[in-house]
C-alpha cells in the first residue's frame, strides 16, 4: 500500500519530536528487553523510510559509537567500578591508592553483578544515541533550518552546522575510499584510517564553514530592531521558559521526582517560552519558498512516540523493579506487555509515513532540496 502512496519527505520537526519522544522513553528504563525493542523499532523505521541522501547513512554510524560507548562503559566497570558483592568471575590485579582517594578502587575482584549492571546502563545509552541517529537519518537538516523560528536563527544555524557535520564526513569517507580503491590502495587497517582521517575531517569542517559563511553572507536571519524594553521582556520570557523546561525535563528523567510536578513545570515552560519566541519572531523579515507541509502523518509520528514516553513514565512509577531490573542477586529480566505495545506502537512511522522521495523525483520538484542531498565536491579528495 506505501508503493501507491505519492512520495514526499516528512517534516524534520515531527522525525526528531519522534526520536527525542523515544530517546526520553529509553531514559526512563534499565531493562534491556525494552531497550533493545527501542533500538530495533528505530532501526525498523530508518530502514523503511530513509532517504538516499548522504546523512541517510548516519545510523550505521551511532551505532557504531554506541557499541564503543557500551563496551567503554563495560571496560571502565571492571577497572574503576565500585566493589559490589557477588559472583567473583575474575580477579585483576589491583592497586593501592592513597588515602585521599577512598573510595576509588584500581582492579580488584569483578563480579558478575557489576557488569550486567553496566551492561544495562551502557545499553541505556546506546538506544538514546540510536533515537539520535534516527533523526539524523531521517531529517534532512536543511529543510529543517526552514522551521526554526524567527528568534532562534543564530543558534539554528549553528545546530544545522552541527548535523551536517557528521553526514558530510560519511560523505567524503565514502569518496576518498573509492579514490584509494581506484589507485590500487587499501582502505583498511589502521595505516589506511589514520591517512583519510585528517582528510575526512578537514572535507567535513570545510563544507559546514562553507555553509555557514554562506548563509550570513546572504544575511540570512537578519531581524527588525527592537526597543530595550521589547528585548528585555521578550530575553525574560524566553530564558525564564527555557529554565523551567530544562528543570522540568531533568525532573521527569529522574525517578525520584513526581511525574505530576515535572509535567507541571514542562508545561509552564513551554508557555513562557512560546511567548517569548512568538514576540522573538515578530522582528523576522522572511517569506518561505513552498513550505513543508504538516499532514496527518506528521501528527501520528509525533502522537506515537509521545505515547511511548507517557506509558514509560506511567510504568515506571507504578512498578520501577519491572523497568529497572534488579542486578544483585542477579534475575533475568521480565518483559512488561503494556511497555512492549507502546515500542510496537512508536513504529507506526514506518507504515504512516510517506515513502521517501528517490533523487530524481527530488530534482524534479525541489532543485534546492536535491542540491542539498547531493552537493558538489569542491575540495581536494586527499588519500
Amino acid at each position: 500500500m506505501s508503493a501507491q502512496r505519492p512520495a514526499r519527505a516528512l517534516h524534520p520537526v515531527a522525525w526528531w519530536l519522534w526520536a527525542l519522544a523515544l530517546a526520553a522513553a529509553a531514559s526512563r528504563t534499565l531493562n534491556p528487553l525494552l531497550l533493545g525493542a527501542i533500538i530495533g523499532v528505530a532501526a525498523l523505521v530508518v530502514a523503511a523510510r530513509r532517504s538516499e541522501a548522504p546523512w541517510a547513512a548516519s545510523f550505521r554510524a551511532f551505532l557504531i559509537l554506541g557499541t564503543v560507548v557500551l563496551a567503554v562503559r563495560v571496560i571502565f566497570e571492571a577497572l574503576f567500578g565500585a566493589p559490589i558483592p557477588g559472583t567473583t568471575l575474575f580477579t585483576l590485579p589491583e592497586v593501592t591508592l592513597p588515602q585521599w582517594m577512598a573510595g576509588v578502587r584500581l582492579g580488584g575482584d569483578v563480579t558478575s553483578e557489576a557488569l550486567v549492571a553496566a551492561l544495562y546502563s551502557g545499553l541505556q545509552l546506546v538506544a538514546i544515541l540510536a533515537c539520535v541517529g534516527a533523526a539524523n537519518a531521517l531529517a534532512n537538516p536543511t529543510r529543517l533550518l526552514k522551521s526554526v523560528p524567527g528568534a532562534l536563527y543564530e543558534v539554528g544555524v549553528a545546530v544545522v552546522v552541527a548535523l551536517t557535520l557528521i553526514p558530510s564526513a560519511l560523505m567524503h569517507l565514502q569518496l576518498i575510499r573509492e579514490a584509494r580503491r581506484l589507485r590500487g590502495q587499501s582502505s583498511r587497517g589502521i595505516s589506511a584510517v589514520a591517512r583519510t582521517a585528517t582528510a575526512v575531517l578537514a572535507g567535513a569542517l570545510e563544507r559546514s564553514l562553507a555553509l555557514a559563511a554562506a548563509m550570513d553572507s546572504r544575511g540570512f536571519g537578519r531581524l527588525r530592531p527592537l526597543s530595550a524594553w521589547e528585548r528585555r521582556v521578550t530575553a525574560s520570557l524566553t530564558l525564564s521558559g527555557l529554565m523551567a523546561l530544562l528543570v522540568g525535563g531533568y525532573a521527569l528523567l529522574d525517578a525520584g521526582t513526581s511525574p505530576l510536578a515535572a509535567a507541571c513545570l514542562l508545561a509552564l515552560g513551554a508557555a513562557l517560552a512560546l511567548t517569548g519566541l512568538y514576540r522573538a519572531n515578530r522582528r523576522a523579515v522572511r517569506t518561505v519558498y513552498r513550505p513543508d507541509p504538516w499532514r496527518w502523518p506528521e501528527t501520528v509520528t509525533v502522537a506515537s512516540g509521545f505515547i511511548a514516553v507517557a506509558v514509560y513514565t506511567a510504568v515506571a512509577v507504578a512498578d520501577s523493579a519491572t523497568m529497572a531490573p534488579v542486578t544483585n542477586p542477579l534475575t533475568w529480566p521480565t518483559l512488561p506487555l503494556v511497555p512492549l505495545l507502546a515500542t510496537l506502537l512508536a513504529a507506526a512511522p514506518a507504515w504512516v509515513a510517506p515513502p521517501a522521495p528517490s533523487s530524481t523525483s527530488v530534482s524534479a520538484s525541489r532543485p534546492a532540496d536535491a542540491l542539498a542531498a547531493n552537493p558538489p565536491v569542491t575540495e581536494p579528495v586527499a588519500a
